[in-house]
């Protein structure tokens, strides 16, 4: 079966070019596009896609009260959301992270970029690598106003190879690479990550990651 892909973003000619380049692909499917977020939550609703292609900055209902929304309906809690935005001064994105999108994508992004970081989210995996969106994530996830203290207790029920696996993974690091790292197998380091989410209700890697910065299992500073 195809990954199935809403669209949603204000500007026409913009979401043209996607449908255009998603559709392109064998394994890749859009199934309706939105132009603001009420009707992004709308059709996500009717079609229950396995990713959102969501832009921020919409008119009316924008793209982060789309996704809480969105992420906050247990029909929906399949559908992984991937966020486009000039991420190099869009300050909003930590807030999307912590409202449940699986990460995020400049708006210059390049076609294959683009249609990797779709088939990466809906594997369950996040969009956390590049050193540009690691400094923001540091950055924005490790102050007060970021979200939330998390329990101390957490954590604790984590292993010590899986706090390692989650500590690596919050810096930015694939699977093949934590894998290299700790001499474990790819298939390993994913079966630690899954454990760790399980355990401590985290949505995603996205969200496994956020509560690694917000308990200081990770350092942003």
């Amino acid at each position: 079966m195809p990954i199935r892909v809403l669209i949603v973003d204000d500007q026409t000619l913009l979401r043209a070019t996607f449908r255009v380049l998603i559709d392109s692909c064998d394994d890749l499917e859009v199934v309706d596009e939105a132009s603001d977020g009420q009707q992004a939550v709308e059709l996500a609703r009717v079609h229950h896609p396995d990713v959102v292609l969501m832009d921020i900055r919409m008119p009316g209902t924008d793209g982060l009260a789309a996704t809480e929304a969105i992420c906050n309906d247990k029909d929906l809690q399949d559908t992984r959301i991937l966020v486009l935005t000039t991420f190099q001064s869009d300050e909003h994105v930590a807030q999307a992270l912590h409202l449940g999108a699986s990460g995020f994508l400049g708006k210059n992004t390049t076609a294959d970029a683009l249609l990797d970081g779709i088939r990466t989210i809906a594997a369950g995996d996040a969009l956390l690598s590049p050193v540009a969106t690691r400094s923001l994530i540091t950055r924005l996830l490790s102050t007060p106003a970021a979200g939330p203290d998390v329990p101390p207790e957490q954590l604790a029920a984590l292993t010590p190879r899986e706090r390692e696996v989650v500590r690596l993974a919050a810096v930015g690091k694939s699977n093949t690479e934590i894998a290299d790292e700790l001499f474990l197998s790819v298939l390993t380091v994913r079966t630690h990550i899954q454990h760790a989410r399980a355990k401590v209700g985290a949505r995603d890697r996205a969200q496994l990651v956020a509560l690694a910065y917000q308990s200081g299992l990770v350092s942003g500073r």
